[in-house]
């Protein structure tokens, strides 16, 4: 790792050593290297993935040295598969690469199982038909799938898999975990003990302001019956008690008292997502649930009882106006809580996996740990079939975006990138794809369109002339620019499912480069 930690040097400090080696230990099958694979791979190889398998049919030609620099002159002729993987190479030496040369669609039809030794499948410019079987194939198989496409202007991409389960999330906005309304007794006691009357002006101006904010909450609900501020005018209120404290004008601890005063206002307990996690029926476990599953269940059981309702405490504290004593001692506080939080749902981790018959020592304390620091903000992601999608999608959205002035565009694109495969099906070309017959691949694709919009149960609903005009301009083309857009967004995703990391996302995401707009289609 001390030659990946120099090599690596600032991604780790986004994914860290954990992330870095399960990008590592990754197996990536590309299906078609054209411009769209190629530059999705390439930020992978860049990024130090395990290995990769390239897999096309088809041979370099002169068109492909226009919008794939992975390939030059001497490559054509040559199978395309065998030269980009050797330029993919030459990038990162470290990364295993291997190439097949053949059509992915006659691997997806002849040999189903092929696909079942890899982390995850890149499956750039599939049609339709072979996308849903893929699709079922790779869930069949539990592998991780994502569809990358660009045509023309436009392009998309599509995560497929039953569901991902999310540790480390790292949303960029998260309320701080202080429990500043719901103080355990070690952090009471220490509050107790600092006077907010203190006439030393240069203690009171280090007084931590969680001590103040626990204390004068206190002092509140006393005089509430119990009731922290809920109205706006309490809330002002409890704001001027606490501007009413400050002796001198440069106090500071007491202006981020104010400023933080929402964290009393927050209401306790868990949040709706986490207790929609914890309901799941998949926090009833058995041998065959999955790691994550397990400490969910273990944090059920935690939040009915020790934790009276909460979380376990994270244990770490923002940075704050106090004195190097108080802050110390503050941290301290919290992180014993939160150490001691982890013992507790560490042994419930080890009764469960002792009860439903496996290794009790299978979960290591160190994924424990990491799971009860981002236990409020654990994420499920689950996903519809492409071929559920495809064939029922659901009525309201698709209503909406068609009707929607901002989606309409989008959703334009999204029907029309399916229209054009059934366009191909019935007459062995995309329209725009050849000279001549313009005017004609315009009236077949509109008719195309609007059958398929009758199929989805949107009768009388239309698609802009001047969008289906373009659709056909496209030709199909693969244009650099696009393709290295849509693969820099593909690889984006690829490295949120693998290091389990931020959160993926749901829905299709369509790229729109006549606007310069991308939106995300819920279908």
């Amino acid at each position: 790792m001390a030659e990946s930690k120099t090599k690596y040097d600032r991604q780790l400090r986004i994914w860290g050593e954990q992330g870095q080696s399960a990008l590592e230990k990754a197996s990536i099958c590309l299906l078609n290297c054209g411009p769209t694979g190629s530059e999705t791979l390439k930020n992978l190889v860049l990024g130090g993935v395990g290995s990769i398998t390239v897999i096309d049919g088809s041979k370099v030609e002169l068109g492909d040295l226009g919008n794939n620099f992975l390939v030059d002159e001497s490559s054509i002729g040559q199978s395309k598969a065998k030269c980009v993987c050797a330029s993919l190479q030459e990038l990162n030496d470290a990364v295993k690469a291997k190439f097949i040369e053949e059509y992915p669609e006659t691997l997806i039809e002849t040999n189903p199982s092929f696909f079942s030794q890899f982390t995850l499948v890149i499956a750039t410019q599939l049609v339709e038909d072979s996308m849903m079987k893929l699709d079922r194939i790779c869930r069949e198989a539990n592998v991780m799938l994502i569809f990358a496409r660009s045509y023309g202007l436009t392009g998309f991409v599509r995560i497929s898999l039953k569901e991902h389960t999310v540790i480390e999330s790292k949303p960029d906005h998260f309320l701080d975990d202080l429990r500043l309304n719901n103080p355990w007794p070690e952090l009471r006691r220490f509050a107790e003990t600092i006077d907010l009357n203190v006439s030393d002006p240069v203690a009171h101006k280090h007084i931590p302001y969680v001590v103040i904010l626990v204390k004068m909450a206190k002092q509140w609900t006393k005089s509430h019956d119990g009731k922290f501020p809920s109205t706006w005018e309490e809330k002002r209120a409890f704001k001027d008690l606490l501007k009413a404290k400050t002796i001198t004008t440069d106090e500071d601890n007491y202006k981020e008292a104010v400023e933080a005063s929402f964290k009393v206002f927050a209401r306790r307990g868990i949040s709706s997502n986490l207790r929609q996690i914890i309901d799941d029926s998949h926090a009833e476990v058995d041998s065959s649930s999955s790691d994550f599953w397990v400490m969910v269940a273990a944090l059920k059981e935690f939040i009915a009882n020790e934790g009276g309702g909460e979380a376990p405490l994270e244990g770490s504290i923002p940075d704050m106006t106090s004195s190097t004593e108080h802050y110390v001692n503050l941290q301290k506080i919290y992180q014993a809580k939160a150490e001691a939080d982890v013992l507790v749902i560490e042994q419930r981790v080890r009764n469960i996996l002792k009860k439903i018959g496996r290794d009790p020592d299978s979960i290591s304390k160190a994924n424990i740990k990491s799971f009860c620091k981002n236990a409020r903000k654990l994420t499920v992601c689950r996903y519809r079939l492409i071929e559920e999608e495809f064939n029922s999608p659901i009525q309201p959205e698709l209503q909406k975006y068609l009707t929607d002035e901002d989606y309409s565009v989008a959703v334009g694109f999204y029907i029309l990138l399916r229209a054009v495969d059934r366009f191909a099906a019935n007459y062995n070309s995309f329209p725009g794809q050849f000279d001549g017959g313009m005017d004609e691949d315009i009236s077949r694709l509109k008719t195309t369109a609007v059958s398929l919009l009758s199929d989805l149960g949107c009768n009388g609903s239309t698609l802009t002339e001047d969008l289906i005009n373009e659709m056909c301009r496209f030709g199909a083309a693969e244009l650099h620019a696009v393709a290295a857009f849509i693969g820099g967004i593909a690889a984006q995703e690829v490295i949120k499912l693998i290091t389990k990391q931020f959160i993926p996302m749901s829905g299709t995401f369509i790229f729109n480069g006549i606007d310069h707009k991308s939106q995300l289609l819920s279908l």
